[in-house]
């Protein structure tokens, strides 16, 4: 599916009014089948740019096509055939607790399945060999039939990416799917994202925080900043430079550090008297 976004503004659901927005005059073309990252400190608009994509809210100005079609235009019935077509993976996945590994995988299904069979697949998965192939992808076989809430929370977000493999989308739109896994495991998961979007030609677009990941996987980075376009480049092109002007004021991230808290100052309090009882 390809992306065309046209001096595209849009503000974050809860954000507050007078705030600006969190996209600004934003302009990109994202063509069929390619994989894209999306870099730049928190704050840049990440988030609201992949769920202005997946058709979760509208933009306040501008253009946005997706398959060469403003989603928005579109009667009901086919604004939600055109969301079927859409896999949003959220940081932290809304997965059901008690349920089953194998039902949350299966559930990427659920766009273009029936509410018979959608209600029949809660009490009787119907393909548990396409469920273990996705789980295997990201290092989960074991955990088929383990229930949700016995994971970790880097199990849960392998979870929650499992089901792209299984939805039927020709856009996946995954936000920072490794906040929560081992270098090991988000080695594992950017090969089998990148890998199989290319292998079945589906349009990827994801937003990371590690940018060694980004430049490693994705041919195409964009670096986004204060809601606007600061790069736009092939990863072989992205210089030290670049990165150091996105992330201006902000290097502890391009670091993959966190800013320590800091307590304010107290005065020590006076020792207190020692009270002496006679008898």
């Amino acid at each position: 599916m390809n992306i065309e976004l046209l001096d595209l503004d849009a503000r974050h659901p809860a954000a507050l009014p007078g705030v600006a927005a969190a996209l600004r005059a934003l302009s990109l073309r994202v063509s069929d089948g390619e994989q894209v990252a999306i870099i730049g400190p928190s704050g840049a608009g990440k988030t609201t740019l992949l769920q202005v994509l997946a058709c979760a809210h509208p933009p306040t100005q501008g253009q946005l096509q997706l398959a060469g079609v403003n989603p928005w235009t579109l009667p009901a019935p086919a604004l939600r055939r055109m969301r079927g077509q859409l896999f949003l993976a959220p940081q932290v996945s809304p997965l059901p607790p008690r349920q089953r590994v194998v039902t949350s995988v299966l559930a990427g299904r659920l766009p273009a399945m029936g509410l018979l069979a959608s209600l029949r697949s809660l009490f009787y998965p119907a393909d548990i060999p396409a469920a273990y192939a996705a789980l295997v992808h990201f290092d989960l076989g074991d955990k088929l039939f383990e229930r949700v809430d016995r994971l970790s929370g880097g199990e849960r977000q392998r979870v929650g990416l499992a089901r792209a493999l299984l939805a039927p989308a020709s856009l996946w739109l995954i936000d920072e799917p490794l906040s929560a896994l081992d270098p090991m495991r988000a080695r594992m998961a950017m090969v089998a994202l990148v890998g199989l979007a290319r292998e079945r030609k589906t349009t990827l677009v994801a937003t990371l925080h590690q940018v060694d990941m980004a430049l490693a996987h994705f041919p195409r980075i964009i670096g986004l900043r204060d809601g606007q376009v600061v790069f736009d480049l092939q990863a072989e092109h992205v210089s030290p430079e670049h990165l150091a002007h996105l992330y201006a004021q902000h290097e502890h991230e391009l670091r993959g550090e966190t800013l320590p808290l800091t307590m304010p100052e107290v005065a020590p309090a006076a020792p207190a008297p020692v009270v002496m009882h006679c008898r």
